[in-house]
């Protein structure tokens, strides 16, 4: 993959800025659930990233003015699974993915990754719609960050970061500034960031809607191919069949709000060493992609 390829409203640039050289650690760079791509420790020994949703039902507001976002939903992620949820705008897959992060608590039933309670930042690693990074940092200085909080040690910081600079295709980056580079490196090092803990679950929430097409085919190839690397349990949102389709071992279709489980789909297509093009072009991937889309709005219009 070519190297050729925004920041959080908290997030300000102190007065001086420091160089790459001597780009440190600051006490005041902590990060909240919605800025965090990994925040905390991996999770303990054993931890294989499967998720369970008993009957969770998740609501928001208080007395009369509250409105039920997704549920019930009952779902079950294997260890090593590529689960995509799809859907139309409002049908709750944000939401769904917040509660298995552990980002919110639902108002009934319950959510269970490896075995227990999500912890927020520690469970999972997070992939938002934008990247979030740390704009007065170098992407050496981003990711070093997110080793730091993994609990890597620093003087395994230059062979770590050098691996996950390499897994996304940003090798030769590492002294550039966020600024400098594109929309879909800046998704790159997002992405680099919630490997550096090694979770064993990633939760990615649309990380490519608000990029160009040629960009966003090329990030799905990343991703498919880190997944199959690294044997994560995958939880993907999007709204789009085609994307779900490539990226997906198994597709969950979501009604409209609140959201329920309207198909629930195993993709019987390779996830080895396979052509990109070729898999896009082939009859199966156009068949199960008219599949999940009339899924969708048929969801979306009942």
């Amino acid at each position: 993959m070519s190297s050729s390829d925004t920041t959080s409203s908290s997030e300000t640039t102190p007065s001086s800025e420091t160089t790459p050289s001597s780009e440190t650690t600051s006490a005041s760079e902590t990060t909240s659930p919605g800025d965090t791509i990994t925040a905390a420790a991996s999770g303990p020994a054993g931890s294989d990233g499967a998720v369970r949703l008993d009957g969770v039902v998740h609501r928001y507001g208080r007395g009369g003015e509250t409105v039920t976002a997704v549920g019930p939903v009952d779902l079950t992620v294997p260890a090593g699974e590529f689960l995509v949820l799809v859907g139309a705008s409002g049908c709750g897959k944000s939401t769904l993915l917040r509660l298995i992060a552990g980002f919110e608590r639902p108002t009934e039933g319950g959510v269970r990754v490896s075995g227990a309670p999500p912890r927020p930042g520690a469970t999972a690693g997070v992939v938002f719609q934008t990247p979030r990074l740390f704009p007065w940092r170098t992407v050496r200085g981003n990711i070093d960050l997110a080793l730091r909080y993994a609990g890597v040690d620093r003087a395994h910081w230059p062979e770590h970061r050098a691996r996950l600079l390499a897994r996304v295709g940003l090798e030769g980056t590492e002294k550039r500034r966020t600024w400098e580079i594109s929309g879909g490196q800046q998704q790159r090092v997002a992405i680099a960031r919630a490997l550096a803990a090694e979770n064993p679950l990633l939760l990615l929430d649309e990380p490519f809607a608000a990029l160009d097409a040629l960009t966003r085919e090329r990030l799905q190839e990343d991703v498919r191919r880190v997944a199959a690397q690294t044997g994560s349990t995958t939880v993907f949102v999007t709204h789009s069949a085609e994307e779900a389709v490539f990226l997906g071992s198994r597709i969950v279709v979501l009604t409209k709000g609140p959201g329920t489980v309207a198909l629930d789909l195993p993709i019987d297509l390779p996830r080895g060493d396979v052509d990109a093009e070729e898999l896009r072009a082939s009859r199966e991937f156009a068949e199960l992609r008219a599949r999940v889309s009339h899924a969708v709005k048929a969801a979306a219009a009942a």
